[in-house]
């Protein structure tokens, strides 16, 4: 209700909105009355930076759940499970103190099921996440600087850069989306649905912009290193592609080269044929 207090009489304006306000980890799900009140006003959300909120301390459970485009909530402290669950265009950043000892990428910054379910927005976390980060994410970016087991399990969708160790089992079930790793062990990847290779071309810039991002939202040593020696540190990444995935886009870039309508009956018969569905 706070959030919604500081932010209200502007929202329905669309007007800009700035705020700071302390959080407990009682406080649950916060920021989701927040973005309630947006979608209400603006259903399609706002332009980014509209509404840019701080928060300090330690969030509950569910810290930026559902939050809509437009909507910033930057946490200085450490949060709970569920950071982002259904992320739904909307950005989620978790970063220490900058007076605190702590080495971030060496600790824990929030807990279990990081973006579960999300469709899009934008995390950055600095710091180590627990286990089952981004399952079921559908269409988020994402940027964590380690995580437990079962990273990306059952993702379809949506882009993660791994900054960090992951636990076992990483991409199990993943189907869509792609990831990032540095310096990844494959033995810890269910290599099931998923290919590993070096970077291409295309995605060589857009880890490079990831990371340029999680260092202006977090001020990441770890994003600072890397960007410092970019031609050598861009090597020690590894592409986590599922592989039915890359046949769908192919056929995509194919047809849309063709002139073809993407979501008519051809395009979909040759995914199918591709994808042997």
């Amino acid at each position: 209700n706070t959030l919604v207090d500081i932010a209200a009489p502007a929202i329905e304006r669309g007007e800009p909105v700035r705020g700071v306000s302390a959080v407990r980890n009682v406080n649950r799900t916060v920021g989701t009355m927040l973005g309630h009140t947006v979608t209400k006003s603006h259903p399609h959300g706002l332009p980014d930076g509209t509404i840019e909120l701080t928060l300090t301390g330690s969030g509950g459970q569910s810290f930026g759940a559902f939050l809509p485009a437009g909507v910033t909530l930057t946490l200085i402290g450490d949060s709970n499970d569920y950071v982002g669950k259904g992320l739904s265009g909307g950005r989620v950043v978790v970063r220490p103190d900058k007076a605190s000892p702590i080495v971030a990428e060496d600790n824990v910054i929030a807990g279990n099921v990081i973006g579960y379910g999300a469709t899009s927005g934008e995390i950055y976390l600095r710091g180590r996440t627990g286990e089952r980060f981004c399952v079921r994410n559908s269409g988020a970016t994402a940027v964590v600087e380690g995580v437990g087991d079962h990273g990306c399990e059952y993702m379809t969708g949506g882009r993660v850069l791994v900054l960090g160790p992951t636990g076992r089992n990483f991409a199990a079930g993943m189907s869509g989306g792609v990831a990032y790793v540095l310096d990844l062990r494959a033995e810890l990847v269910n290599s099931e649905l998923v290919d590993l290779m070096p970077l291409r071309d295309a995605d060589i810039d857009v880890v490079r912009r990831m990371l340029e991002a999680h260092h202006a939202w977090t001020e990441s040593s770890v994003a600072a290193r890397l960007l410092a020696d970019w031609e050598q540190a861009r090597s020690r990444f590894t592409l986590v592609l599922p592989r039915d995935y890359q046949l769908v886009l192919d056929v995509r870039e194919a047809a849309q080269a063709e002139g073809l309508d993407l979501d008519g009956t051809e395009v979909w018969n040759r995914i199918m044929e591709a994808s042997h569905g």
